[in-house]
């Protein structure tokens, strides 16, 4: 538990914040990174996605603005339950729908509309239903949402967990969160606000056990990063779960497992966090945490690098950070760890050309040994306060293995990538996205533009 933080306003205020410091010394911490410059693999792999059509029973507002207003797509997660089935939650007027298809990724019957929430925060699919982690209706000094796990069996609501409460002093005034499930019990990470207590005011994160019957169980913690900006999380059989988070006082990307506060974080990678800065590092503030069979772990995320990193000298609680980016655009960074307690080496970037914005980057597992990457690039980035507008040039597609190395050439791609991406027992990688090609050449202002479709691809390696 850390002592109270600074108060400042949350991300999603749309003016970013500046430094309390404004001039860089030139030398500080080095956070460097090597290039992967390896040639693509002999053989060719097949990188192009299939895809099936989804006709939805309400309009979903498949765009969302970010950090400056940035047009960011709103999140879908695809799950898939132990016989292979899968479920898609995204958000809608009437409250998030979840969307039961074939493994084929076909309809299979109507909707479970999940009253009274907001927010696709995580899900679960479970063979007789799921559980969504969301915000639901709560009382409190800011009039704000409370985040709430919530399971459905056989059609029917079998509970509605509130995470966050006038008890435990905190809000959920949205999620930015990750659930999962290792069998007996949900871990659920998510953005809290303080009301009350020590940490009133102020953002930081939490994360939460649920059992399978909707009790709340020990673990986790009730405070930790704090602005978190980005959050992994993966199910372990035994112990915490592995969690990651981007954190704007330390300013970076930290291993958050075990901890609960952000001071001893070990550092994946230093980045500027401001709000606006380091806000699109993982889309919509989620990211892609991989194990691999020998128990290392994989995450990838817009960088820009840092040339510079040191102490804030102006925050008399030594545990600020000040960094200056070593790039005013965003590359593809992919880092490795060991173990759930330990930071990489340096990060590997996939990218470097210093006029193109990288986005909306993804990771997930390709067969046993590799890696898929995807992301969103555009040229003739124009950069202000850590956002950047440009021209869209494509979804790409890139295999490397877990060194870092390229597998493959980049494929550019229809199928868009607009959230969780699920892993069937094969290693078929299938996500449900808004079937439209993507604009950056202005930020979203006014109501998101609606679809009725949704696309379920599909891509077997």
């Amino acid at each position: 538990m850390t002592t109270a933080r600074r108060i400042t306003r949350h991300r999603r205020v749309r003016a970013a914040r500046k430094p309390a410091i404004g001039v860089l010394a030139a030398a500080g911490v080095a956070v460097g990174a090597w290039y992967a410059t390896a040639g693509a693999a002999t053989t060719t792999p097949n990188l192009a996605p299939t895809s099936t059509t989804v006709t939805l029973a309400a309009k979903f507002p498949y765009l969302s603005a970010g950090y400056n207003n940035t047009r960011e797509w709103t999140r879908t997660t695809t799950a898939v339950a132990p016989n292979g089935t899968l479920r898609v939650a995204w958000p809608a007027a009437d409250g998030v729908h979840v969307t039961p298809l074939t493994a084929a990724g076909k309809r299979s019957g109507a909707d479970t509309v999940v009253k009274g929430t907001k927010e696709v925060g995580g899900l679960v699919a479970h063979n007789d239903g799921f559980a969504l982690l969301t915000r639901v209706a709560d009382t409190n000094k800011w009039k704000e949402t409370a985040a709430a796990v919530v399971r459905y069996t056989n059609g029917r609501q079998t509970f509605r967990t509130k995470l966050t409460g006038t008890a435990s002093h905190d809000t959920a005034p949205l999620l930015d969160g990750q659930l999962t499930w290792n069998g007996s019990k949900y871990g659920a990470y998510f953005v809290v606000h303080g009301a009350g207590g020590f940490a009133d005011g102020h953002f930081g994160d939490k994360l939460s056990y649920v059992s399978a019957k909707g009790a709340k169980l020990s673990g986790g913690w009730s405070w930790g990063c704090s602005h978190n900006e980005g959050i992994a999380l993966h199910a372990e059989t035994t112990g915490a779960f592995t969690s990651l988070c981007f954190d704007d006082w330390r300013s970076g990307l930290f291993v958050s497992t075990g901890i609960g506060a952000p001071d001893t974080a070990p550092v994946v990678q230093r980045e500027q966090c401001w709000a606006g800065y380091c806000g699109g590092t993982f889309p919509s503030r989620t990211g892609d945490l991989v194990k691999s069979a020998t128990g290392r772990y994989a995450t990838a995320f817009a960088s820009r690098g840092a040339a510079s990193a040191k102490k804030n000298p102006a925050d008399t609680s030594g545990r600020g950070w000040t960094v200056k980016p070593r790039t005013s655009t965003h590359q593809v960074a992919v880092a490795f760890m060991k173990n759930r307690n330990s930071a990489p080496g340096k990060a590997v970037y996939l990218t470097s050309a210093a006029g193109t914005e990288n986005t909306n980057v993804h990771v997930a597992p390709y067969g046993k040994d590799r890696l898929l990457v995807s992301w969103e690039s555009m040229k003739g980035a124009k950069c202000a306060s850590g956002t950047c507008t440009g021209t869209f040039t494509g979804t790409h597609l890139r295999l490397v293995d877990w060194n870092g190395k390229a597998q493959s050439a980049d494929k550019v791609v229809n199928a868009r990538i607009t959230g969780d991406i699920a892993v069937l027992k094969d290693g078929t990688l299938t996500w449900a996205y808004a079937p439209v090609t993507p604009t950056y050449a202005k930020p979203l202002t006014g109501a998101s533009p609606t679809t009725t479709t949704l696309k379920v691809a599909r891509l077997k390696p």
